[in-house]
């Protein structure tokens, strides 16, 4: 998809939407792959939202691939002016290194401050009691029988940390990169003050086998390993059980499938709808002090 020029420069000296108003109502995309939609797919899409009228929007992941990540993300900015928060999924990171991939993306973020880059961000307050934090995730090889399982994701050839490493030490690096996501979302989530009752996760990969989703039924051995993120499962049951009175809203993709765990009381895990070459809206937040909400509008391109 190939949206209309882009002139940051004007974006930003046309941009009316406060960054700092709290946060009441939120669209949620997940693994829109805009390098496979066509352009009237993305113009209808983008008159829908606007059309929606959200305070912002949040991504969970799967933006495009490689530098068209970054131009897909200026392109929102423009078109949209207002907040967009995201993370990364595995297919933003082809055709380049993790650490650049991430360094390219904050600098961009930097530049454009309608962009957060949640992995790379503190907690976000949305209203007085409700934050949003998130991180990139990652198949961490930690669920399901890796040694056993014959799935091999294009990750591996095109994502460079893999395509130039052994791949006998592929399973240590998804477990470093998992490993390195519960780290962070544990540091964010033990920094959340005793007034934050409710706490809005985003991430790509589902963080638990329960919630990773195909076709109606939950993953096998097989596929696990790289479908889901245990050491974030891990770090959001432990964060879950130390403060019983806080919601805990987990947003995930990377299955393309959607559906809803219940991890615990206090504990939810929401898993996005998508589909090659179609965009859509996946749910509708509404975020007051004491509740978040979600609505599926039920639009997607064509």
């Amino acid at each position: 998809m190939q949206p209309p020029p882009l002139e940051v420069s004007s974006f930003l000296s046309r941009c009316n939407v406060s960054l700092n108003q709290p946060l009441r109502r939120i669209a949620w995309i997940t693994d829109p792959h805009f390098d496979h939609a066509k352009l009237d797919v993305w113009q209808s899409w983008v008159a829908k939202l606007l059309e929606l009228d959200p305070d912002s929007i949040l991504i969970t992941g799967d933006l495009s691939e490689g530098d068209d990540v970054a131009y897909q993300l200026r392109c929102l900015a423009e078109s949209l002016d207002r907040p967009i928060h995201f993370v990364l999924g595995n297919h933003d990171f082809y055709g380049k290194s993790i650490a650049s991939t991430r360094r390219d993306l904050i600098a961009l973020c930097r530049d454009v401050p309608q962009l957060t880059y949640l992995t790379d961000h503190p907690a976000m307050p949305l209203n007085a009691s409700t934050v949003l934090i998130g991180d990139d995730g990652w198949g961490d090889a930690t669920q399901g029988d890796y040694a056993g399982s014959n799935v091999r994701l294009n990750d591996f050839q095109l994502i460079e940390d893999f395509r130039t490493s052994d791949p006998d030490g592929w399973q240590s690096l998804l477990i470093a990169e998992g490993k390195a996501a519960a780290e962070r979302l544990t540091d964010k989530l033990n920094n959340l003050s005793d007034e934050i009752t409710q706490v809005l996760i985003a991430t790509h990969v589902p963080p638990f086998r329960e919630a990773c989703w195909y076709e109606g039924k939950t993953t096998d051995d097989n596929w696990a390993p790289f479908f889901v993120c245990g050491q974030v499962g891990q770090a959001l049951r432990k964060a879950a059980k130390q403060a019983p009175n806080r919601k805990h809203v987990v947003l995930c993709g990377h299955t393309h499938h959607d559906g809803i765990a219940q991890i615990a009381d206090n504990l939810v895990v929401h898993t996005g709808f998508s589909r090659y070459g179609s965009l859509e809206i996946e749910s509708m937040l509404t975020i007051e002090p004491d509740s978040l909400d979600l609505s599926r509008p039920a639009i997607c391109f064509p």
